[in-house]
């Protein structure tokens, strides 16, 4: 997997980029968001409000893969950043 597209955010929220993956495949994932918590930057699915106002990830990932997600976003966003 590859980051296909990244969007570092300057706004006033914990989110720092927005970013789109592509699969092996070719298979292209919009709306992932790079987060700034409470132990550092982490990847978050794509998701949707629920009825019940609680958020669902559009976008299930394997506990193994999302080391690698991690590892990729954030790399990719010291590169943006950087550069900058």
């Amino acid at each position: 997997m590859k980051i296909a597209r990244m969007n570092p955010y300057d706004g006033n929220s914990k989110t720092v980029a927005f970013f789109d993956l592509e699969t092996e495949e070719g298979i292209i994932i919009k709306g992932f968001t790079l987060v700034e918590g409470n132990k550092g930057l982490f990847a978050s699915a794509p998701s949707d409000k629920g009825k019940d106002d609680k958020y669902y990830d559009k976008v299930l990932i394997p506990q193994e893969m999302k080391k690698e997600l991690n590892d990729l976003a954030i790399s990719k966003y010291e590169q943006l950043t950087q550069n900058a």
